[in-house]
């Protein structure tokens, strides 16, 4: 391991640390805005540490009460969309194992759902109504996995639901993670047998990694049936990832 690599690890663990301290000291005490203003530094704290930059890309406003719904790429999703617009999630089981960042996310508010459990899906659909009935923003992953960058899985319909009982309207972001060239980051995707502790240093020992966030236009849940909102959310972050995907030899100016 060289010496930058062992600094960047050495920032990363000390960073995580205080994320347990301040969970378990400041949160159990926290009003809702200051837990938001934690979660929103923490998590850009944590992406300068693994050099990843963030960019809002040009679109429609994030809206503050909605039904948050985007493609999913990596662990580093859920930070980059907190860095910005902080949710609460709704995440795989799978995530809850995570070293030291599973058990933060969830004292972030997060709540996991086990892959084909009806009672779990039931238990969070109530949940989610109740949270977007009290004005908050929730988030999902409606891939319900990670994909490659520039491809796009079918979505789940089962929790757009919510927005529908909510009386909320769903927006869509695109995620997307651009290398110096402009092109997609090789060390970024979070598939196949890529282990969570070889992702992070895969990320943290290459190259600095440029996160860009769309908001997409909201899609109004009123009338609407579940498949069809997640239809036109899928509709609309494939076409943005289509409208912002590099160029053969990674011009930068059309990522």
């Amino acid at each position: 391991m060289n010496i930058r690599l062992g600094w960047r690890l050495t920032r990363l663990i000390l960073h995580l640390l205080q994320g347990l301290l301040t969970c378990a000291l400041v949160f159990p005490w926290a009003g809702a805005a200051l837990r938001e203003r934690l979660v929103r530094r923490w998590s850009a704290k944590l992406l300068r540490i693994c050099r990843v930059q963030v960019e809002r890309v040009d679109g429609a406003a994030p809206l503050q009460h909605a039904l948050i719904v985007s493609n999913h790429i990596s662990w580093l999703d859920i930070f980059v969309i907190n860095a910005l617009h902080p949710c609460r999630f709704v995440a795989k089981a799978e995530i809850r194992a995570w070293p030291v960042l599973g058990w933060l996310v969830a004292q972030a508010g997060t709540v996991f759902i086990a892959r084909g459990s009806r009672r779990d899906l039931r238990h969070i659909f109530k949940g989610l109504v109740d949270a977007l009935a009290q004005h908050q923003r929730v988030a999902f992953f409606p891939e319900g996995t990670t994909s490659s960058q520039g491809s796009l899985l079918p979505f789940h319909a089962n929790l757009f639901e919510a927005a529908i009982d909510a009386r909320v309207p769903v927006q869509p972001y695109a995620l997307s993670y651009l290398d110096g060239a402009g092109g997609w980051h090789p060390a970024v995707d979070y598939t196949g047998e890529t282990t969570f502790v070889d992702s992070i240093f895969r990320i943290i020992g290459g190259e600095p990694v440029r996160a860009r966030l769309a908001c997409l236009a909201p899609i109004e849940a009123a009338g609407a049936h579940r498949r069809e909102l997640a239809s036109a959310a899928h509709d609309a972050i494939g076409k943005a990832l289509v409208a912002r995907r590099p160029r053969e030899g990674g011009d930068p100016s059309s990522a």
